[in-house]
C-alpha cells in the first residue's frame, strides 16, 4: 500500500497513539476522514459528512479554503522558517497588528505561540512575570474554575476543572482554587445567559478571603465554558469577577480559544458580554487551524511593565518556543484576517445565530435529554447518562457519525458550533440528523 493511498488499514498499523481517543475501540472499528471542503467532511468510501463542530470549534471558514493554502505555499516556498528569538519576519507584525484591531479596548500586544495550551501557559507566565516586577512577586495563586477546561499543558491542567483530566496526572501544579461552576439545575433548557447565578461569582471572593486577595496572580475564566458542554455565564456574572478582581489587585484572564473569533456573535465574549479581560488568549479559528498558532492579547501597560523593567539591550520575558510566530502560521493567520473581512464571518455568525439555535431547541421534546445551552454558535445537547458517565455520548458522536454528521462529545453532553460560512439549509440538515439519531437512541 503506498504512501498516497486514502484508506489505509488501520489494524495492521498500530504505530500512531491517538491522542483523546479510546486507541484499542479505534483501531478495531475506525471513523475517519479523508477530505475537507466547506461544511463537509469526507469518508473514505465517498460518503460526505456535515462537519457541525467546525472541527473543534476552529474551521470556522469552512475546510479547505484555497485562499490560505495558497498563502502558506507561498510562505513556505520564500522563508520557511525563521527562529524566533532575536530575529522576526514581517508577517509576524502584520498579523500582530491585525489581531490588535479586533481585541478588546487595550489588548493590543500579541504574543504568538503555537496552541490554545501554550496560550494559556504562557498567559499564567505573563501574570506572574507582571506582579513580580512590580514587587508582588507573592502573588503565585490561581483562580478557575469547575468544568472548565484551559488545555493540556501541566499548568492548564491545574487550572482545569475536569475531573478526568486531573485524574489520569494529579493536580498539574499546586496553588491552584476553583470556583464552582454556573450549571446549575433551575438553569437546564435556558437559552443563552440564565438570569441565575451571578452569585456564584462571590466564590472569588471567598477564596480571596482564605488565601488573601494579595497572594492572588490572576483568574482564568471562559467566559463561556465550552469544552464541557457550552456553560454561557449567568447575567452579571463576569461583571462581578471583574469588580472583585480590580477590588483585589488581580489580573482577568479570558481564556477564549473556543469563544473567539466569532463564535459568541462578536469578535471575542468579552466583547459579546460586555466584560474586558487583562488578558486574552485564543488560538484556533485564528487561522481557520489550517496551521497551528495560538495567541496571548495583553493590555498595553502589562506589556510595558514587563519591557520597561528589563534592561536597555537584554532580553526581559524569558519565554517562547521554537515555533512561535512561525512564518507559515502567520501567513495563514493574515488570510484568515482577509477572509473575516471579505466575508464578514463574524457578522455572518451573529445573523445566523439566531436560526441556529431556533433549531438545537426545538430538539427539547426528543426523550432522554436532561438539558439544552446555547448561546452565538455554540451549543450542547446533554444526554440522560447511563451505567457509566459518558457512555452516551460516545454512543451518541459515533451513531451521529455513522449518519453522517460530525460533532464534538465531552461526557454525556454532544457539542455543536458550525463553521460560520453555514447557511439554513446547513443548519437544518444538523437538526434533522440529530433528531434521526437522538430518536433512535431513545428507543433503544
Amino acid at each position: 500500500m503506498g504512501h498516497s493511498d486514502p484508506v489505509i488499514n488501520v489494524e495492521a498499523r498500530q504505530n500512531f497513539w491517538m491522542p483523546f481517543s479510546p486507541n484499542k475501540e479505534f483501531k478495531a472499528e475506525p471513523r475517519m476522514f479523508v477530505r475537507g471542503e466547506g461544511m463537509y467532511l469526507y469518508k473514505p468510501n465517498g460518503d460526505k459528512v456535515i462537519d457541525a463542530s467546525a472541527g473543534l470549534f476552529c474551521v470556522a471558514a469552512g475546510h479547505c479554503r484555497p485562499e490560505i493554502a495558497q498563502a502558506v505555499f507561498e510562505q513556505l516556498s520564500t522563508l520557511d522558517y525563521t527562529m524566533p528569538f532575536t530575529r522576526a519576519h514581517p508577517k509576524a507584525f502584520e498579523l500582530a497588528e491585525q489581531i490588535a484591531s479586533y481585541t478588546p479596548a487595550d489588548l493590543n500586544r500579541i504574543f504568538f505561540c503555537c496552541s490554545g495550551s501554550e496560550s494559556v501557559d504562557s498567559a499564567m507566565k505573563i501574570a506572574l512575570a507582571y506582579h513580580r516586577v512590580r514587587g508582588q512577586g507573592h502573588r503565585q495563586l490561581f483562580v478557575s474554575r469547575e468544568r472548565a477546561y484551559h488545555g493540556v499543558n501541566m499548568g492548564g491542567v491545574a487550572l482545569s476543572g475536569m475531573v478526568n483530566n486531573r485524574r489520569a496526572f494529579g493536580p498539574g501544579m499546586a496553588g491552584v482554587y476553583h470556583m464552582r461552576h454556573t450549571a446549575l439545575p433551575e438553569n437546564k433548557f435556558v437559552r443563552g445567559q440564565p438570569e441565575k447565578g451571578a452569585e456564584l461569582a462571590e466564590d472569588l471572593l471567598r477564596i480571596c478571603n482564605l488565601v488573601g486577595g494579595e497572594n492572588i496572580a490572576a483568574v482564568f475564566v471562559e467566559p463561556a465554558a465550552g469544552s464541557f458542554g457550552c456553560l454561557p455565564p449567568p447575567q452579571g456574572y463576569l461583571n462581578r469577577l471583574r469588580e472583585i478582581c480590580d477590588q483585589q489587585g488581580i489580573l482577568l484572564v479570558f481564556d477564549e480559544v473556543i469563544t473567539g473569533w466569532g463564535r459568541m456573535g462578536a469578535a471575542f465574549g468579552a466583547q459579546k458580554f460586555g466584560v474586558n479581560p487583562d488578558i486574552l488568549t485564543m488560538a484556533k479559528a485564528v487561522t481557520n487551524a489550517s496551521q497551528p498558532l495560538g495567541a496571548v492579547a495583553v493590555r498595553q501597560d502589562v506589556y510595558d511593565t514587563i519591557t520597561n523593567s528589563g534592561p536597555e539591550k537584554g532580553i526581559e520575558f524569558f519565554h517562547g518556543y521554537t515555533y512561535s510566530a512561525h512564518p507559515a502560521s502567520c501567513a495563514a493567520g493574515l488570510a484568515m484576517m482577509d477572509i473575516f473581512r471579505k466575508e464578514q464571518l463574524i457578522e455572518r455568525a451573529a445573523a445566523m445565530s439566531d436560526y441556529f439555535l431556533d433549531g438545537i431547541f426545538s430538539l427539547k421534546d426528543i426523550p432522554g435529554l436532561v438539558d439544552i445551552r446555547g448561546v452565538g454558535m455554540m451549543a450542547a445537547i446533554e444526554l440522560a447518562p447511563g451505567a457509566t458517565p459518558g457512555a452516551r455520548g460516545h454512543e451518541a458522536q459515533k451513531a451521529l457519525y455513522d449518519a453522517n454528521l460530525n460533532l464534538k462529545a465531552t461526557g454525556d453532553s454532544i457539542i455543536f458550533g458550525p463553521p460560520f460560512i453555514a447557511e439554513k439549509h446547513h443548519i437544518d440538515e444538523i437538526i434533522n440528523k440529530t433528531r434521526s439519531v437522538l430518536t433512535a437512541m431513545s428507543k433503544k
